[in-house]
């Protein structure tokens, strides 16, 4: 992360951006020791955005429609690794906010769902495929305005969300993206794990429609 420019930052709201990643339970371990590295170097670079600006003070996750102890309750089931890294602001005094409105987001789930299934009728695909990005707008417009509401003048809010998410935020809160070197390695293994496992899925068709004699 390139460290910016002081002078032009201290006034007014501003949002660190660490994208969240999700691995399995019980992962592979060359993959957990990347995404171990992955908080750590997250947690350095937030530290030096704070040192340079100022503490968080609100913290928004994505998936938690809720504040509090409860919201941290549900946000350390999602997520062990995101919560001890957010956690670690709210002992500071930071606090967590309410991110999701609960039906939006489980429409936008069951959309996302259904647009998963191999379906035949090209129609009921474009039907589907429309009511999904009908609730990812919703969703999107949502989250803007709940961060928008919650932010007060020169705070500093902690976004966790993955990326590609395509949130629109006021134009008065300045984006500070954290991008630890580690994110790249993840994303290079999970492109390297799914392309081998397509290939495995091939090789077990051919072998299906060509079984040995």
């Amino acid at each position: 992360i390139e460290k910016p420019e002081v002078a032009d930052y201290e006034e007014g709201r501003k949002l660190f951006f660490a994208p969240l990643i999700f691995i399995p339970p019980k992962p592979p371990a060359d993959l957990a020791k990347i995404a171990e590295n992955y908080w750590e170097q997250a947690e350095e670079q937030l530290g030096k955005l704070e040192a340079s600006f100022s503490s968080v003070t609100k913290v928004y996750h994505e998936l938690i429609p809720i504040g509090g102890k409860e919201g941290l309750g549900a946000m350390k089931e999602l997520n062990s690794a995101s919560y001890q890294f957010a956690n670690t602001r709210l002992r500071k005094g930071a606090e967590l906010q309410p991110f999701e409105d609960t039906h939006i987001l489980t429409e936008f789930m069951d959309w996302s769902r259904c647009i998963t299934i191999a379906l035949q009728n090209q129609d009921v695909f474009n039907k589907i495929y429309e009511a999904y990005l009908e609730a990812q707008r919703k969703r999107n417009e949502h989250i803007a305005k709940q961060i928008a509401e919650t932010l007060k003048e020169n705070e500093v809010g902690l976004l966790l969300m993955r990326e590609g998410h395509q949130i629109q935020f006021p134009s008065d809160i300045k984006i500070f993206y954290i991008a630890p070197p580690s994110l790249d390695e993840i994303k290079r293994w999970l492109r390297t794990r799914k392309a081998t496992e397509e290939t495995d899925t091939q090789a077990n068709d051919k072998q299906s429609t060509h079984p040995e004699s």
